[in-house]
């Protein structure tokens, strides 16, 4: 890998400015006619300055700033629906696991006849705790828009609209049932994806038979399978202390572990062909759906499946363009995408890895590092630990208030317990006879994390910086980082770093 240079990294321009436009669609309102207008204006006017390379280049940064105003106005607009004032009968399909609130269950329904998707409240009974993903089920009910809720950073609404929610409903316990539901009305990557969690809800069922501490039965799931509802918040709380939240939201670490493991599977990376490449692929989308296709897992797969294209014609695999592609694709598909956690979260912390990764890795001469892979393990560790915490510290102290203080040490211990975890856990759930091993290195991580949660000043509570703030870090870290390449090349004007 080596440093960064702006120039080499057009996509990365482009894809800022399609996420330029999409904020300022988030709160500025125009007719989507006249967005279609000004962007076929800007592509004719790019065309005619072919000529001149500054300009063109500005004048194709702004048709993305208008394709993306222009995408957000329409999912915008697809969000808004009317629904009707009084109860209403309708079809619909379970969607997630039932999650028990203190009156209600809480549940994920699909409407087939649209594929619009509302959050259910069911009154708490036998039947609603038996519901299922994949039930049919008919209701009665009001259905209403999504609140306006807001809770310091945390914006409900936006949170629903995010995640494809246009409403949300109270159904009382006589006017549902259960029912036979036609499902020809979804598309068919709907049902691709409901037929992927109802596997996960059989695994899930397997899972829970196995006699152990339901914490770590709980980390299994979330782990292996992007279930999170078993979680008990004392336990989200310790691994949030310790900086370990990062393993219980699937990102591109659990990708890059199961990758590995279809890779180890098909003989490494040498025997690997053209069609064996093309599995492997297809074996991490089965793991995106079957957890439920959550924004991180899906940018990651998007991005370990340009890198395995790319490795068949040895070009450059994982780089700053490739991710930035991976933004292209799914802002274009799901604009408001940018505006989920785990989506900036995720990319800056991919980027800033990119981004810093080389730099840090130059600290030592690489035939050194070449010579003792004990220390090039231990300092690709922290350079990638130390990056990746740089890339999403702000987003951390501003969604949740706190930094962890040993996510270093954490990290050494959670990266290699989550390898062993994801690649045991197809094989407890198969031969439940590994079920004892995978379970007790588990208890032993949640035991060791609760260790270190204990010891004081764990993390740095209280934090509250603003947008504005968080802006100015990340701009101090950028002006280090490129002070520290100037000096660099001052330093050793003959050497490439």
């Amino acid at each position: 890998m080596k440093n960064i240079q702006i120039e080499e990294v057009p996509l990365m321009k482009i894809a800022v400015s399609l996420m330029g436009g999409i904020v300022v669609g988030q709160f500025v309102a125009v007719n989507v006619l006249w967005l279609l207008a000004g962007l076929i204006v800007l592509l004719v006017l790019a065309l005619l300055l072919w000529r001149w390379a500054q300009w063109q280049s500005a004048a194709i940064a702004l048709c993305f700033v208008c394709l993306g105003w222009l995408l957000m106005q329409r999912q915008k607009e697809n969000l808004c629906v009317a629904w009707p004032k009084g109860e209403v009968c309708y079809e619909a399909v379970v969607i997630s696991e039932p999650i028990e609130k203190p009156k209600t269950m809480a549940v994920d329904i699909l409407l087939p006849e649209n594929g619009r998707k509302l959050k259910a409240y069911l009154y708490k009974d036998q039947r609603s705790r038996s519901l299922q993903i994949g039930d049919g089920l008919r209701i009665q009910s009001r259905i209403q828009p999504n609140d306006d809720w807001q809770r310091g950073t945390f914006d409900y609404r936006r949170y629903l609209e995010t995640h494809g929610f246009t409403g949300r409903t109270f159904i009382a316990s006589w006017k549902w049932q259960k029912a036979e539901i036609s499902l020809k009305g979804l598309s068919r990557l709907e049902r691709t994806r409901l037929f992927f969690l109802r596997l996960r809800h059989r695994l899930l069922a397997r899972l829970n038979s196995m006699e152990a501490e339901r914490d770590a039965q709980s980390v299994v799931a979330a782990m292996a399978l992007g279930d999170k509802s078993a979680l008990t918040q004392d336990l989200k709380e310790t691994y949030a202390i310790t900086g370990a939240s990062h393993v219980l939201a699937l990102s591109g670490l659990h990708l890059g572990i199961i990758y590995s493991l279809l890779m180890l599977l098909f003989g490494g990376r040498k025997l690997i062909t053209h069609h064996l490449s093309l599995i492997t692929i297809l074996g991490v989308w089965a793991f995106v759906f079957l957890v439920g296709m959550p924004v991180s897992v899906v940018r990651a797969a998007m991005m370990l499946s340009v890198y395995a294209l790319l490795s068949l014609g040895h070009r450059d695999k994982m780089s700053v363009n490739t991710l930035a592609f991976t933004a292209l694709v799914l802002l274009m598909l799901h604009p408001l995408s940018l505006f989920d956690v785990g989506f900036q979260m995720s990319f800056m912390a991919v980027f800033s890895i990119l981004v810093w990764v080389p730099l840090l890795m130059s600290a030592f001469p690489s035939d050194y590092l070449q010579s003792h892979r004990v220390v090039r393990w231990f300092w690709a560790m922290v350079a990638v630990s130390v990056a990746a915490q740089m890339g999403v510290a702000p987003l951390i102290a501003y969604y949740f208030g706190r930094l962890s203080s040993f996510f270093l040490l954490t990290n050494f211990i959670v990266v290699p317990a989550a390898t062993l975890i994801l690649w045991l856990a197809p094989f407890a759930l198969l031969f439940p006879s590994f079920a004892y091993i995978l379970l007790y290195i588990v208890a032993s991580l949640n035991a060791a994390l609760t260790k270190i949660a204990a010891i004081p000043g764990a993390s740095i509570e209280g934090l509250h910086p603003s947008i504005l703030q968080v802006t100015m870090i990340y701009v101090i870290i950028a002006a280090v980082y490129l002070l520290i390449l100037r000096l660099r090349r001052t330093a050793s004007p003959r050497r490439e770093w």
